[in-house]
C-alpha cells in the first residue's frame, strides 16, 4: 500500500469530536471513531458501527483490495495523555507473506500515531501497532514503502480461539522516544486501518475503544 504517513489535512479540517472526557483521560467509543476523517490510500475499506459480542464495535472489511483508515486529527498531550489503550479483535490473518516488504505490507488491524511535520514532510514519524501475520509477535521494522513508519507487532497470527478480544497498552512518548528518538510533548493524529491492497485478499477486524491515559 502506499506509505502509512498521511497526506496533510487542512487545519480548517481538524475534527472536534464528541468523547467523553474524565479528568485527563480521553475515551473515544466506536461511535466516536466512525465520525473520524475517512481517507483512502487504495479504494475504501469499509468501516461499519455494529454490536458484537454484546458489545459495540466498528467493524472493518477489507475485500477488494483496498486501504483505507479512520484518522483523528487532534493536537494530544502526551505530558497528560501518553499512554494509548484499545482493544481489537482479528479471527484470521494473511499466510506466507513477508510484511518487511511492499508486497506483503498488509494488516488485518492497526492503530497507528503521527508525529506530522506539514511543512517539513520528511521529519514526520509515526508509529504503526499492527496485528501482525507472519512477523514475531515484538518485532519492530522499517515500514516497507516510508522508512519514516516504525512497524511494532502486539498480536502475531491467528488467535487460539476466534472471538476473543484483546486489549493492548502502550505509552507513546516512550515509543517514539525508542523507536524514532524523539523527546515529544504532542502528537498531531490517530488512526486506524485495515487494508488488503498489496496481499489482495479480503480480511476482517473489529476495533473496540480507545483511550488516551494519564500514566
Amino acid at each position: 500500500m502506499p506509505p502509512l504517513i498521511r497526506p496533510a489535512i487542512p487545519a480548517a479540517l481538524g475534527l472536534l469530536l464528541t468523547m467523553t472526557v474524565l479528568g485527563a483521560e480521553r475515551v473515544f467509543t466506536p461511535a466516536d471513531i466512525i465520525d473520524w476523517k475517512r481517507h483512502s490510500f487504495e479504494g475504501e475499506t469499509t468501516y461499519e458501527l455494529v454490536e458484537i459480542d454484546g458489545r459495540e464495535a466498528i467493524h472493518a472489511r477489507c475485500t477488494d483490495g483496498t486501504a483505507s483508515g479512520l484518522f483523528l486529527e487532534d493536537s494530544i498531550d502526551l505530558n497528560k495523555t501518553p499512554i494509548v489503550e484499545w482493544e481489537w479483535r482479528v479471527d484470521e490473518t494473511f499466510s506466507g507473506i513477508d510484511e518487511t516488504v511492499r508486497a506483503g505490507d498488509d494488516y488485518p488491524a492497526r492503530l497507528y500515531a503521527v508525529d506530522e511535520h506539514s511543512v517539513l514532510r520528511w521529519r514526520t514519524r509515526a508509529l504503526n501497532y499492527v496485528w501482525a501475520s507472519e512477523m514475531e509477535q515484538g518485532a519492530d521494522w522499517e515500514n516497507a514503502y516510508a522508512s519514516q513508519a516504525r512497524m511494532i507487532a502486539l498480536q502475531s497470527g491467528p488467535p487460539e480461539e476466534s472471538g476473543q478480544w484483546v486489549t493492548e497498552r502502550r505509552n507513546l512518548r516512550d515509543d517514539f522516544r525508542t523507536y524514532h528518538d524523539r523527546d515529544l510533548d504532542t502528537i498531531d493524529a490517530l488512526a486506524i486501518m485495515t487494508d488488503c491492497d498489496d496481499v489482495g485478499e479480503p480480511i476482517e477486524a473489529w476495533y473496540g475503544e480507545i483511550r488516551l491515559l494519564p500514566e
